[in-house]
């Protein structure tokens, strides 16, 4: 029998308290201090308002003509006109070029040496100079005609009717543009991994199968960026032809104030609207850059609207500093 004076009391085990789930017991966070970072953009915020402000209140611009003319019908005919001569070329140079880079990838020696003397000699010829070619081009071929060679001719035209300022324009930018563009989507045919190619083959599809269902939509995300540029190119150097007398926004503007001499604001005209596309057109730029990195990027970068959502949200409800949680990597709020 047991009496309790031989019972040995064991003393209770403590059980540990459960940490706070506050994280007061852990250590706190204190975010790194850029100085230099706010005082480099001090000083260029400052120096922007500096500029803005030399525009804004310099009275030489004339703003209230700049609006005057802003929206007028020689103005926006003009516009029209540099839009409808950005579309053509781009469209049909991005054709031509195209055939032009698969010649050049072509395993025919004889495609592959036109298409680069075609590059090589369009690409060394200022644009201006080809223009200026093309619309004298009367002087080397008074007629053209259609018919068997060094044989009758069954169709004759002069080449003064034919060829006018805006037909010459299109078809000097075109070819000017042409070559660029080959260029462009050779890189990005060459830009796709050989193995694409390869695995086609072996499932039995054709080279042209191949080359529009496979390779050309992987190169586009190798051609877009540089095509994007080209556009924004090809829409400001439609501004050379006016040398052709071709009513484009910068001809026009020029007829205006070849009147009123009021040059400065009228030039502004132009720069405002060709601002003012270039910037549709640079937003465009990114939504097809964006579509085409779906098979490339698991996660899309943001667009403009949903950056703007975040940043709303994090002011509606701004991220506690120093209570020690980790914030997502990535994460700069």
């Amino acid at each position: 029998m047991v009496t309790p004076s031989n019972v040995t009391s064991t003393p209770a085990t403590k059980t540990p308290e459960p940490p706070d789930a506050t994280g007061a017991d852990l250590p706190r966070i204190v975010p790194r201090r850029h100085p230099g970072r706010w005082l480099t953009a001090a000083v260029a915020l400052l120096l922007f308002a500096m500029v803005v402000n030399s525009v804004v209140r310099n009275d030489a611009f004339q703003w209230s003509v700049v609006g005057r003319y802003f929206t007028t019908t020689a103005v926006l005919d003009g516009l029209l006109l540099s839009l409808w001569l950005t579309a053509v070329v781009m469209v049909l140079g991005f054709l031509l070029g195209t055939v032009l880079a698969v010649m050049r990838l072509s395993a025919n020696p004889v495609l592959r040496t036109l298409s680069w003397g075609y590059v090589w000699v369009f690409r060394s010829t200022p644009l201006l100079v080809q223009l200026l070619f093309w619309f004298n081009i009367g002087a080397l071929y008074p007629t053209l005609g259609l018919g068997i060679p060094f044989g009758p001719q069954f169709i004759t035209v002069k080449t003064v009717n034919l060829l006018g300022p805006t037909l010459t324009a299109v078809i000097g930018l075109t070819l000017h543009e042409t070559a660029y563009a080959a260029e462009v989507v050779r890189g990005g045919i060459l830009s796709v991994d050989p193995g694409q190619t390869e695995a086609a083959q072996a499932l039995g599809l054709s080279r042209l199968r191949t080359l529009r269902r496979i390779v050309v939509p992987q190169a586009m995300r190798s051609i877009v960026p540089t095509a994007g540029n080209m556009l924004i190119g090809t829409l400001k150097g439609t501004s050379i032809v006016s040398v052709l007398a071709v009513h484009d926004l910068l001809y026009s503007v020029q007829l205006i104030y070849n009147q009123t001499y009021q040059v400065i604001p009228l030039l502004m005209v132009a720069t405002l609207w060709y601002i003012a596309v270039t910037t549709v057109l640079s937003a465009g730029q990114f939504y097809v850059e964006r579509y085409y990195a779906r098979g490339n990027s698991r996660v899309l970068p943001p667009t403009p609207l949903q950056r703007l959502r975040g940043r709303l949200t994090a002011v509606r409800h701004p991220a506690e500093r120093g209570d020690g949680r980790r914030r997502p990597p990535g994460d700069r709020r």
